[in-house]
């Protein structure tokens, strides 16, 4: 589909990468990964066509529509949620005029056997599939499937888009992206903005839906669910995997390895050459022979080893000063902005020690939760500190808080105690703030930069209570580890608020979550909640299968237990059993109407299969139907997606 030939990018004569070839090719689902710097945003930017290498070509197939979502862009702010997103489809009226053209110039040929007229039937029946998808309600049901999967109610659809925060508008790009249904989807960091569920909405939609996909990301989770190849761009070079990033992980190891084999014993042959050269470049009777050990030394190819991970850094917190047994009690907490209910009834102890994380939709309360917590906005109920509690507290602006006139090294000085301070440039190169950068002065550093040195700063004062608000949004997946590792070691209390599911496994052991305006608690790891939750298996929905009618509404009742958000009243189960019920009676009345149509088009096929001579009003009525069983599927996997929320109120 695309073939990327010789393709070298320099920037003030130093080469990004160099002579790079190869090809991206239907149903690739490709992860794009190196170290920060390496050139991945701009790969991804060449292949769209919106900057031009120094040398080399980007081949694209005829008809081949490609799609890019970049890390930030401008956004419209003048329509409708809806509006907006309805302008993916946009490309209907030239497709209509497509089909118009065709049908005249079938009706002036005669030639119905030839091979020109049967190609020009073929193409006719798959644009008019096509035009029937758009032209339906469909596109307006597949339109709000996406939208609701990526976070948004149906309440939203009317809402100017300039009521959106920045992350919001950024999703409603993503949904005009994918609604477009290009051949080949290139995405940088698709998932910066959505929380846990639109996640994995995504990931089934890219794994299941998608054609080619290249993606740059750092959430190990959603690459290693959606990609089956992973290119690395490393030293100005790529190397092509067809794997998915966990093994290119073990893969990758073991070619560093043999690198680092191959430069000493490289190393060893230079030094051997050089003093030759050393010792006899005086001697006239070895003249030749030290002419030749330059010229062999000149035309030697240095191997390079790719850069070396240094995430074995192990950061460790200063002692934690003990708290008392509960560091945080919260009792009937409420919140509630105007006529806007945020959460209320939220009661939960956590416990010394304990490490727990909290999940659900953005705009369901986990940071308002967490300013009640640090008794930066009024509420209601009770919320008490345990005795001798100190809490270090990382908000998503924490960056702002830096002194701009004081070095990279000197911001973590000023709060390094102990034996760490031998170890600041070390923890500094861990988190990318290795050589010059920690010299730099932070008013001159990025955002993101910024928002990682406050991390550092925060991890090494001495506290007991760490409240982290979404910690890895700017960190690499090797910072992430040295990140995790150092928290899972921490001898106090953690709260944190992320999205990032391979973050937080093996790190917290207890999950609140945050929807429908309560808080629930869960006990277990986040992988466990995301079982009960049955999230984790999202492409499963569309098995006809996994909502058999035999799941009962009182069983699941019973599995509820492991929430502490307090029992439903008898009325509220009565008439959530009979929401369950509507909802599931739905289901097998859109299960009945696909077998219907699966069966009228068998019967067409069976036909169209016997060579018999057949009008064009059969292919026609085959594009029709296929039209329809897209729609009633779509409408069918809605269904089934309202049954599976219903189920876990």
């Amino acid at each position: 589909m695309i073939s990327i030939q010789g393709l070298s990018v320099e920037f003030s004569s130093k080469s990004l990468f160099s002579d790079i070839s190869y090809v991206i090719n239907k149903k690739d689902k490709i992860a794009l990964v190196g170290k920060n710097g390496a050139g991945k945003s701009t790969m991804l930017k060449i292949i769209a066509g919106l900057q031009q290498p120094t040398r080399g070509i980007v081949a694209v197939q005829n008809n081949i529509v490609v799609g890019y979502l970049p890390q930030q862009m401008v956004l419209a702010d003048t329509k409708t949620v809806r509006d907006d997103v309805s302008e993916a489809f946009n490309h209907i009226t030239k497709l209509n005029d497509d089909i118009k053209k065709l049908n005249e110039e079938l009706g002036e040929r005669t030639d119905y056997e030839s091979e020109d007229y049967h190609k020009l039937i073929d193409r006719l029946t798959h644009l008019t599939e096509i035009s029937n998808y758009y032209n339906s309600e469909n596109s307006e049901a597949e339109m709000e499937k996406t939208l609701m999967g990526l976070g948004f109610s149906r309440a939203d659809f009317d809402r100017p888009t300039a009521e959106f925060s920045g992350g919001w508008r950024m999703r409603i790009e993503l949904a005009k992206l994918l609604l477009r249904k290009p051949d080949v989807l290139l995405l940088d960091e698709p998932t910066n903005h959505l929380d846990i569920e639109s996640i994995q909405w995504l990931e089934n939609f890219l794994a299941t839906k998608a054609d080619a996909v290249m993606l740059v990301s750092h959430d190990r989770a959603f690459i290693d669910n959606v990609t089956n190849r992973t290119i690395e761009i490393s030293c100005g070079k790529i190397y092509d995997y067809s794997v998915n990033y966990t093994r290119f992980e073990e893969l990758r190891k073991e070619r560093v390895e043999q690198q680092m084999r191959a430069y000493l014993n490289q190393q060893k042959e230079i030094k051997d050459i050089e003093d030759f050269i050393e010792r006899f470049r005086y001697k006239p009777t070895k003249a030749i022979q030290v002419q030749s050990r330059i010229k062999q030394l000149e035309k030697i190819e240095r191997i390079e080893v790719d850069e070396i991970d240094n995430s074995h850094i192990n950061l460790k917190f200063p002692p934690a000063p003990r708290s008392g047994d509960y560091p945080i009690i919260a009792e009937d907490v409420r919140k509630q902005y105007g006529e806007h209910l945020v959460f209320q009834n939220a009661t939960f102890t956590i416990k010394r020690g304990e490490k727990v994380a909290f999940v659900g939709k953005n705009g369901e309360g986990k940071s308002t939760l967490i300013k009640c917590i640090m008794n930066e906005i009024p509420y209601d109920g009770t919320l008490k500190l345990g005795h001798n509690v100190k809490i270090g507290y990382f908000a998503q602006n924490q960056a702002q808080l830096l002194d701009g006139e004081i070095t990279v090294f000197d911001t973590i000085d000023h709060v390094a105690v102990g034996d760490i301070r031998t170890k600041i440039r070390d923890i500094l190169g861990a988190f990318m703030f290795g050589g010059e950068a920690s010299d730099k002065k932070v008013k001159v550093l990025s955002g993101g930069e910024k928002t990682r040195l406050a991390m550092i700063r925060l991890l090494l004062e001495p506290v007991n209570l760490l409240i982290l608000d979404e910690p890895t949004n700017h960190l690499d997946m090797k910072t992430k580890d040295v990140l995790k590792a150092a928290l899972k070691d921490f001898d106090g209390t953690i709260i944190v608020v992320s999205h990032d599911r391979d973050f937080l496994n093996g790190l917290v052991d207890k999950v609140y979550e945050f929807g429908g305006g309560k808080v629930r608690e869960f006990l277990g790891g986040i992988y466990e909640f995301l079982d009960y939750k049955n999230m984790d298996s999202l492409r499963e929905l569309e098995k006809k299968s996994e909502l058999k009618l035999s799941n009962s509404p009182t069983k699941k009742l019973e599995e509820k237990q492991s929430f502490s958000g307090g029992k439903l009243s008898y009325a509220e189960q009565k008439e959530r059993e009979k929401n369950i019920r509507k909802a599931e009676k739905l289901v097998l009345d859109f299960e009945n109407k696909i077998a219907e149509i699966e069966k009228q088009i068998a019967e067409i096929e069976k036909t169209l299969a016997s060579g018999e001579s057949v009008g064009f009003d059969v292919y026609s009525k085959h594009a029709e139907l296929q039209s329809q069983l897209e729609k009633t599927m779509s409408e069918w996997e809605l269904a089934c997606e309202e049954v599976e929320k219903i189920k876990v109120q």
